[in-house]
């Protein structure tokens, strides 16, 4: 229903607030019953019927306006200014949330909940671990050098022997050896440069020899034994310069004395000694050095073998 004010194009003017409305209409209220404790005929419904038989038929009283009634006026009052809302710092209070909160669960004991059974899966047969072995090392080949040497030794041990006794045996010859005189001829044999400068000469050569035959034939030994008479040979004449100091000569008095020593009886039997006794004891480093290559040959056959069979395991 549209207000009847508004159609006259009137200002519609705002509401005013639901306690003041209610307030005022319990005044209205109140001042009805007033009127109504006044006039005490009119409030009775039973006396109406009679009066209204009495009297002569009155005019209808003219409807009363509605908008002078005192809850129209107090519609159309200017609503009261809202009292002063002073504002504190107070925390801010959360907005009320008109949406309702989900009722709680239930809390009901967990049950056990079946999975699906797995697939059945065949077992596997643990697989064999690698077993990792050192592959045997090839064996290192024997050498005969060290030998040639220890065999040098005894060699050079009997040239100095057999030196002496040329020695002893030339000055016999010569008569400066007699039968009062023989231990001083030793003893100056034994001690002079003639007969060990020689001797080392022999065992250094003898040993080079065979350093690089190793475990050569014993033909290589007789063939190569003349180099070992010729270092002999000029180990005696170096030996004669030593004998004769030749730190204290000239030049031309060394020379002098290589010319004479150059074929002397003890230069000669140096040279024979050296080339001898490497024939022989050369066979003696041959044996050995044959020994040797078996040794060796044996061994790489046993490595071979080991390579063929392959890894074995062994318990225990």
């Amino acid at each position: 229903m549209s207000d009847p004010k508004s159609s006259y194009g009137e200002p519609v003017e705002e509401p005013t607030p639901v306690d003041d409305v209610v307030g005022r209409a319990h005044e209205g209220l109140a001042e009805a019953e007033a009127v109504r404790s006044e006039n005490p005929d009119a409030a009775t419904p039973e006396s109406a019927p009679e009066a209204s038989a009495d009297r002569a038929p009155e005019a209808a009283p003219a409807e009363p306006d509605p908008w002078d009634s005192p809850e129209a006026a107090s519609l159309n009052a200017e609503p009261a200014p809202a009292p002063e809302t002073r504002v504190y710092d107070e925390p801010a209070v959360a907005a009320y949330d008109s949406t309702p909160e989900p009722a709680a669960q239930p809390v009901t004991p967990a049950e056990p909940v079946s999975e699906p059974a797995a697939p059945a899966v065949a077992p596997v047969a643990p697989q064999p671990q690698p077993i990792f072995v050192q592959a045997p090392e090839a064996p290192r080949p024997r050498g005969n050098r060290a030998a040639a040497g220890a065999i040098g030794l005894v060699a050079a041990l009997v040239f100095a022997v057999l030196s002496f006794a040329v020695w002893l045996g030339l000055s016999a010859l010569s008569g400066e050896l007699t039968g009062a005189n023989i231990a001083e001829v030793a003893v100056a044999t034994a001690t002079s440069w003639l007969l060990w400068v020689p001797v080392v000469v022999f065992f250094v050569s003898f040993w080079l020899l065979g350093a690089i035959i190793n475990r050569g034939r014993w033909g290589s030994w007789v063939v190569f034994g003349l180099l070992v008479g010729f270092a002999s040979w000029g180990g005696y004449l170096l030996g004669v310069l030593f004998q004769e100091q030749f730190w204290n000569i000239t030049a031309s008095q060394g020379a002098q004395l290589m010319e004479e020593h150059v074929l002397a009886p003890g230069a000669i039997a140096a040279f024979i000694i050296g080339r001898e006794l490497t024939i022989w004891f050369g066979a003696w480093a041959a044996s050995r050095g044959k020994r040797v290559t078996e040794l060796n040959t044996e061994a790489q056959r046993e490595y071979e073998r080991t390579l063929e069979a392959g890894p074995q395991l062994v318990r225990q």
